[in-house]
């Protein structure tokens, strides 16, 4: 724990001109006094360690000192790729890898260059969760982070409906989608590739053995796929409306993009007010009542009677409440 530590300060130092005792205390969350000590140990261990004292002071390696204590682990290496997107390496357990590898690389560079971390942080950051919901990191995700990375299968548990299911999985990918973790996985006993939501994993138990991993594998190219199937899967009724100018343009956002290109797909030719009449796939007639809520007056529903009677009823009572 203390050698980590000691090469981390080193990496610091080199990195930077002067840290003060304070600022090597908060990068390496220990006290000052600690930091006073490592400073003394590597000094007494050759390392010319120089202590600045006053106002203004600090400490510094002296006499263009660099260690070639750089080359990245193959865990920094891989957390390194990962680093711009912090809140994924935190949930995943990676954040204190990520950051050893960040330094290493900090510490690698020419003076004039060592910043450019610093200034990339400032301009680009990553935002994953989707808005107006808290994140929440499964309890779990470390753990097959771990399976993830090491290339493990894993007994697990998982809730499916009212029960609890077990299988022999093999961990290939993560994905952060809107706020939620997925674990893309091969089934041992099917061959078959998988999603499931991490959250919903009980119990996670990785094995002793490495599995032997498919490198035709892509798991962008994989995870497209799935979502894509997914969308369309949930569109399992069909609506006719009547759509304004302005209801074309709010359409994606009501509905949601599957559902409205392959509705505008069904589309006429506008009528003499530019309203054009399309029929939309949706998940059920409930759901589409309160998706089309959001589109006001923009659209007319034509069919089924029952749901245009519904959003009739909706409109009179709007009007009613507002007159």
């Amino acid at each position: 724990m203390r050698a980590a530590r000691l090469i981390r300060m080193v990496l610091l130092l080199q990195s930077r001109a002067s840290m003060t005792a304070g600022e090597l205390a908060r990068e390496l969350e220990v006290s000052e006094r600690t930091v006073s000590r490592d400073a003394q140990a590597l000094s007494e261990a050759g390392i010319p360690v120089y202590a600045d004292r006053g106002r203004a002071g600090g400490y510094r390696l002296v006499g263009g000192y660099r260690t070639r204590l750089t080359g990245l682990a193959r865990s920094e290496a891989e957390a390194l790729f990962l680093s711009g997107v912090p809140g994924a390496l935190r949930d995943m357990g990676l954040e204190d890898t990520a950051s050893a590898a960040r330094l290493k690389v900090s510490a690698a560079l020419l003076p004039s260059v060592r910043d450019a971390s610093r200034s990339a942080a400032q301009r680009f950051h990553l935002d994953a969760p989707a808005w107006f919901s808290e994140p929440r990191t499964p309890e779990l995700l470390p753990a097959l982070a771990d399976a993830v990375w090491d290339d493990r299968p894993v007994l697990a548990r998982y809730r499916r409906g009212g029960s609890e299911v077990e299988r022999t999985l093999e961990p290939y990918g993560l994905v952060l989608k809107a706020g939620l973790w997925y674990l893309c996985a091969r089934v041992a006993d099917a061959a078959a590739f998988r999603v499931y939501r991490i959250d919903r994993f009980t119990a996670v138990d990785p094995g002793a053995e490495r599995f032997r991993r498919d490198e035709g594998f892509d798991l962008a190219a994989f995870w497209e796929e799935r979502a894509g199937e997914f969308a369309r899967s949930v569109l399992r009724s069909e609506i006719v409306v009547r759509l304004s100018p302005e209801g074309v343009r709010r359409l994606p956002y009501a509905l949601g993009p599957a559902s409205a290109q392959e509705g505008l797909g069904t589309s006429g030719a506008p009528d003499g007010q530019g309203w054009v009449t399309l029929t939309l796939p949706v998940e059920s007639e409930v759901v589409a009542r309160m998706q089309l809520r959001g589109l006001g007056p923009e659209v007319e529903v034509l069919a089924p009677a029952a749901l245009r009677e519904r959003c009739a009823e909706d409109a009179a009572g709007a009007a009613a409440l507002y007159r």
